[in-house]
């Protein structure tokens, strides 16, 4: 079955970097969009961008000019390049992938989770 693995999260301080990864393997025939989206504590999952199978990505506004989502098709990889992170980003970001596998419809697939704190 499908599986979205992800890296990259941590601690850093405001202002700072990281870069978050995620690889899709398994029984996928199509993998279409494919995103990062963020829970924090008491509030609900929301977007923080998607990027399509032909490259067009939409970012959350509170997001836009500080993150850059990417894709590599042949790897099956997400990135997420997140600069001048604040404490409002801090959050679980899950791993999101629209796949169709053979036979059934689509559907979301979804990442366990990787914790990004900024704090200093």
């Amino acid at each position: 079955q499908v599986q979205l693995v992800e890296s990259g999260g941590g601690l850093v301080q405001p202002g700072g970097s990281l870069r978050l990864s995620c690889t899709a393997s398994g029984n996928i025939f199509i993998l279409r969009d494919m995103g990062w989206y963020r829970q924090a504590p008491g509030k609900s999952r929301d977007l923080v961008a998607t990027v399509s199978s032909d490259g067009i990505t939409n970012y959350a506004d509170s997001v836009k000019g500080r993150f850059t989502i990417s894709r590599d098709n042949a790897r099956k990889t997400v990135s997420l390049q997140m600069d001048s992170l604040n404490s409002e980003d801090t959050a679980v970001y899950y791993c999101n992938a629209v796949i169709k596998q053979f036979g059934s419809a689509p559907r979301d697939y979804w990442g366990q989770g990787t914790q990004v704190t900024v704090s200093s």
